[in-house]
């Protein structure tokens, strides 16, 4: 994982006891879900979407789009919510989204997305939890 310390702080043993083995997957270990996979893909209804590996809020459902990716999408994420970096594996540069809070890895921001902000945040749905709104 990165250098930097963050607020929440886990060992890998904390980790891996509290996510699944696909969710380590892909949030500590910078890995993809399999497309279309995950049911909050289909998530409508309002609420917030926090990260799964520390309560941190991230995406509000009024920013959710279909982008016919197999992923959910984002057009902007929560102020200070989430940070990005430059990813260059698999031989492109693409950049990573993760987690303010606890660093994880939760996917990528891409430059095709709806206006107003013309971005799509590529979220695993894996990283995510979903509170409905009350």
């Amino acid at each position: 994982m990165d250098a930097k310390t963050y607020p929440v702080t886990r060992t890998d043993a904390e980790w891996r006891a509290l996510l699944t083995p696909e969710q380590y997957q892909v949030m500590r270990q910078h890995g993809t879900e399999r497309p279309g996979s995950c049911a909050l893909l289909y998530e409508k209804r309002p609420g917030t979407f926090t990260c799964i590996g520390c309560d941190q809020p991230l995406f509000e459902s009024t920013l959710k789009f279909e982008s016919g990716t197999g992923w959910p999408s984002f057009n902007d994420p929560l102020p200070g919510s989430v940070e990005v970096t430059e990813d260059r594996s698999y031989g492109m540069v693409r950049t990573e989204v993760h987690c303010a809070n606890c660093g994880s890895h939760l996917g990528h921001v891409f430059p095709d997305g709806p206006p107003p902000t013309g971005l799509r945040y590529c979220i695993n749905g894996v990283a995510l939890e979903f509170e409905p709104a009350v």
